[in-house]
């Protein structure tokens, strides 16, 4: 999909309600259509951008389109105004498109009840299993096309297309502007782990590896060196094809995808994994999930959590 049929698809949408805001991340998610089909549309305000600001030569001023007085109280002042924006270096917003858009999508972005998860061993075969086999398939094209048919490859900072090797790039939730918020994503060649429950002791140097390259690379691209860096999994994982989200530490606005109950950092899964090479094949893995994720659908499956 070009950008000029994004830019398009989005003049093409049409309303039908809002799915979600959120006032911590600055994002809101809505609902419409485009050509009768469902579509979401993602809109985040984006951060400052530091360099920009951190200019000696220009005065503060500058980055101020219009100023308007609120109150003043002694050395407190305050007021509301509104940026000069720049679309290069400085937009208002990062817009996401999901086009179209399927019923999953549409419960991921809901406003949703939230809900406190111990998954045992004996849930995970019993309700997971079968759940990860109907979210294979065409739902994972997207990844596979990125893995083997190149798409996405203006984007693509790493690609190793070895047995073992993977692909680095942004992810959608980063502008590529603001260094302070990068946020990248690693997808394995691998099609044996859709999770961290599929990883056993013989992966402790598989995933040493990939955290090296993935520091390395990083570090080559950005500058940022590996203290710069939380690298992590998600439980449960958006999609069951085995990925690593890599953040820088600063990032301010990740919402609940690096809180406890989701995010799970990359050297505690491989120091466990060394104590335990059926670690995560034993474990009671606590999580939080939301009412509209199709685990919390499945017959019997909340009346165990």
């Amino acid at each position: 999909m070009t950008e000029v049929n994004i830019i398009h698809l989005i003049y093409d949408f049409r309303l039908e309600r809002i799915l979600n805001s959120n006032t911590q991340t600055k994002q809101i998610a809505i609902l419409g259509t485009i050509d009768e089909k469902h579509a979401i549309l993602i809109i985040e305000k984006s951060p400052f951008n530091l360099d920009r600001i951190n200019n000696r030569n220009s005065a503060v001023l500058e980055i101020f389109q219009n100023l308007s007085l609120i109150n003043s109280n002694d050395v407190y002042n305050w007021a509301k105004a509104t940026l000069k924006q720049d679309l290069s270096q400085l937009p208002a917003a990062k817009v996401n498109l999901i086009y179209p858009a399927t019923e999953t999508h549409i419960r991921k972005y809901n406003e949703q009840k939230l809900h406190y998860v111990r998954e045992t061993p004996e849930m995970y075969n019993k309700y997971v299993i079968p759940y990860i086999e109907t979210m294979k398939g065409d739902r994972l094209k997207w990844v596979y096309n990125i893995l083997f048919e190149g798409k996405e490859f203006e984007s693509v900072i790493y690609h190793d297309k070895s047995k073992n090797g993977f692909v680095l790039l942004p992810d959608m939730k980063w502008d590529k502007v603001n260094l302070e918020n990068l946020y990248l994503c690693c997808i394995v060649n691998r099609m044996d782990i859709g999770s961290i429950r599929d990883l056993s002791g013989d992966d402790v140097k598989y995933l040493k590896n990939l955290q090296f390259i993935i520091r390395t690379v990083t570090f080559e691209k950005f500058g940022l060196s590996p203290d710069e860096l939380k690298i992590f999994v998600h439980y449960q994982p958006s999609y069951y094809h085995f990925h690593l989200h890599i953040v820088n530490v600063h990032h301010p606005g990740l919402g609940d995808g690096i809180a406890i109950g989701k995010a799970i950092l990359l050297d505690d899964v491989i120091d466990n994994l060394k104590l335990d090479g059926d670690y995560y094949k034993k474990k009671t893995i606590s999580y939080v999930l939301g009412e509209n994720h199709g685990l919390w659908q499945i017959e019997g499956y909340r009346d165990e959590c």
